[in-house]
């Protein structure tokens, strides 16, 4: 029984010692074939209301209506289990979703409607 404490100091300093997973970044390593073609929105230079502040959110950049049409485009295609598909985020990063995802697909493959949006 006196090599109990022992053996469990050692197990927690092997545990404490070991490499932690790697973390995943949402984005592919590789992806093969020709380069997508990139969709884009236009991002007028002032606000959608001259009311709202510049937060940096696409609901502030393009205003509610566009930026719900691109966050459901985002919505649709994305097959992220936490997309940033969301309107708080940056018009760039949810259309970086969309051509992330829409890059997926293969030559023979259709893609969604919401890719050549």
């Amino acid at each position: 029984m006196r090599h109990i404490p022992a053996l469990l100091t050692i197990a927690l300093l092997v545990a404490a010692c070991s490499p932690a997973p790697p973390k995943e970044t949402g984005v592919a390593s590789s992806v093969s074939g020709p380069e997508p073609a990139r969709t884009s929105i236009a991002i007028p230079a002032e606000p959608a209301s001259s009311g709202a502040q510049a937060d940096g959110t696409c609901l502030s950049e393009i205003g509610k209506a566009a930026s719900d049409r691109l966050v459901e485009r985002c919505i649709m295609v994305s097959p992220a289990t936490h997309p940033p598909c969301n309107a708080a985020n940056t018009c760039q990063m949810i259309q970086g979703e969309i051509d992330r995802s829409c890059a997926m697909y293969g030559p023979g493959e259709t893609k969604p409607k919401e890719c050549a949006a």
